[in-house]
Formats: C-alpha cells, structure tokens, sequence
C-alpha cells in the first residue's frame, strides 16, 4: 500500500486551522478569567500556557510565510 505524501499546502492549512483554534480557546480563556470574581493562579496559569500556545504557532506560520485570508 502506497503511502499519500503530505504536503506542505496540507501541513500549512492544519497549522492555520490549529491557531484558529487556539486563538478561540486563548480568548475564552482570557474571558473567563478576567469575569472571575475570584481568580486564582491556576486560571493564570492556563491562560499564559494558551498564549504561549498560540504564539508558537504563530512564530512557526511567520516563519513559512503564512497569511490566513479571512473573508
């Protein structure tokens, strides 16, 4: 059985479908903490993990040259 070659065109749509993702998750996140009444350091925690997440992603498409076309 022959094996179906990735792409970099499919490589490069998983990644911009993946901070998509996580820019949603980073600013539910966000949300969430900034309307707790009571923040603790776990919600700052997993906030600064989500964007450290995202910038990841984000310094990896800079680096391909990726621009996200949205409509």
């Amino acid at each position: 059985m022959a094996k179906k070659k990735i792409t970099r065109k499919d490589v490069d749509g998983e990644l911009l479908d993946t901070m998509i993702r996580l820019e949603k998750e980073r600013k539910q996140i966000e949300s969430m903490v900034s309307r707790s009444i009571e923040s603790t350091s776990d919600g700052y925690h997993w906030e600064a993990f989500a964007q450290a997440k995202y910038l990841f992603l984000l310094r990896e498409a800079r680096h391909r040259n990726l621009r996200a076309n949205y409509h």
